[in-house]
């Protein structure tokens, strides 16, 4: 896939573009990822039937890095978010977001007022101070999203990470991507984990007043889903969290028809 690239105030971001033109949905990506790991849903039936835009958050894939690194914190991040959604005229989409991207709609969702909806995979709402040993699994993988220097051998137990235990990530994107992640984005992110760094997801989606579809991995490696079951989320899609079998972090990329099928679902209850 060839990167779109949009002029932003601040700077310049890529980003990909389905052939649908039906309702808009925004796809932003995980740590150290790219627009290139929704592939699967740009070039899939979904993306001929809707407007889906997965963007390369800032100093990952094809966009330019922040300036300064205190950018690479969740502020920073959802202001981006926010403004690619004006330039593209998407203000009233439905907003994807895989691991960091969930914790950057929700850093973004008083600044998406329009928007339809959110879907969240791979993110446990955190609130401050983060309750880390309760939201993820006790994987040291996890410390290694938080280095600014990352060996090929580290992006590779990083990633694979991402999928069912024992199946090794594809090369491209996902070890690729890690590695060309700027990696003052990485340490960012861990500078970032401070008071008033970030707003307290758990209290935003107890007070949510648009719908929240939450995905989750049944083979997932990195975030504990009972965690996310404890909390109140009263616009909580269905009821209940969606497990995807056969699918670890990456769902998308792993079971992608099952996953298209269910991001179809939500968009089609919520529109």
């Amino acid at each position: 896939m060839q990167p779109n690239i949009l002029q932003l105030p601040s700077q310049k971001i890529a980003y990909y573009e389905s052939s649908g033109t039906g309702p808009a949905i925004m796809l932003i990506h995980g740590n150290s990822s790219s627009g290139l790991s929704y592939q699967h849903q740009i070039n899939s039936a979904l993306g001929e039937k809707y407007r889906l835009v997965a963007i390369d958050l800032p100093g990952h894939g094809n966009s330019e890095p922040f300036a300064e690194m205190s950018a690479y914190g969740m502020p920073g991040y959802a202001a981006v978010v926010a403004a690619a959604a004006e330039a593209l005229h998407m203000q009233d989409a439905v907003f994807v977001g895989w691991s960091l991207g969930g914790h950057i709609v929700l850093e973004a969702h008083n600044q998406l007022k329009k928007a339809k909806g959110f879907v969240l995979f791979g993110t446990p709402p955190l609130a401050f101070p983060p309750a880390m040993e309760e939201a993820f699994l006790p994987n040291p993988v996890v410390n290694i999203g938080f280095k600014p220097d990352v060996t090929e051998e580290e992006a590779r137990a990083y990633t694979a990470a991402f999928f069912t235990p024992g199946v090794p990530a594809p090369e491209v994107p996902f070890v690729t991507d890690v590695l060309r992640t700027d990696g003052n984005a990485r340490a960012g992110l861990a500078a970032s984990i401070r008071p008033n760094g970030y707003q307290d997801e758990v209290e935003i989606v107890a007070n949510l007043s648009i719908p929240l579809a939450i995905f989750h991995g049944e083979e997932e490696q990195l975030v504990n889903a009972g965690y996310i079951g404890k909390l109140a989320m009263p616009t909580l899609w269905r009821n209940e969290i969606q497990v995807i079998s056969g699918a670890g972090h990456a769902a998308q990329w792993e079971q992608p028809e099952e996953f298209n099928n269910l991001l179809e679902a939500f968009v089609t209850d919520v529109l």
